[in-house]
C-alpha cells in the first residue's frame, strides 16, 4: 500500500512538473485579468507554423494587442537536433500536446480562458487577416 501511495505521489508531481512553466502562465493571466493564447508549432518542418508566426505573431500589430490582453505560450515540436528543445520545455510541451492536442495539428492555436479552458480554436493557419484573426480573440 505504501509503495502505491509512493508511486501515485510521484506521477502526480511529475504531471504538476511537466506543465510547470505553463501553470505560471495561468496564474499570471488569472493575476492580471487575460486570456492565453497557446499555438502548437514544428518551428523547423511546419511551413504554416513558421507563416503563421512570421505574418501574425511577430508583427508589430500583434505584439501591441497581445501586451495588452495575452499571455503567449509556444508549445513548440522541432524535428532538427540543432533546435532540440531543453528536456523539461520537452516534457512540458509534450503534457500540453496530451491535454490540448492529441490529435497532433499544426499549427493548432487555442485561446484559453485563465482556467485553461478553451475558448477559440484555430485548426491550421488562421483562414482570415491579421486585422480579422486579432479582432476574433477580442470577441
Amino acid at each position: 500500500m505504501k509503495k502505491l501511495i509512493a508511486l501515485l505521489f510521484l506521477i502526480s508531481n511529475l504531471g504538476w512538473a511537466q506543465t510547470k512553466v505553463f501553470n505560471q502562465k495561468l496564474e499570471k493571466a488569472k493575476a492580471e485579468h487575460k486570456e492565453i493564447l497557446l499555438y502548437f508549432s514544428g518551428s523547423d518542418w511546419c511551413a504554416p507554423c513558421v507563416k503563421f508566426k512570421k505574418f501574425m505573431v511577430n508583427t508589430d500589430e500583434f505584439q501591441a494587442f497581445a501586451t495588452k490582453n495575452l499571455i503567449l505560450y509556444n508549445a513548440d515540436f522541432p524535428r532538427q537536433s540543432k533546435n532540440k528543445l531543453a528536456k523539461d520545455v520537452e516534457n512540458e510541451n509534450n503534457a500540453l500536446a496530451e491535454k490540448y492536442n492529441p490529435k497532433g495539428l499544426f499549427p493548432l492555436i487555442l485561446l484559453l480562458d485563465a482556467n485553461g479552458n478553451v475558448v477559440k480554436k484555430w485548426e491550421g493557419y488562421p483562414k482570415e487577416s491579421l486585422t480579422k484573426f486579432i479582432e476574433n480573440l477580442k470577441n
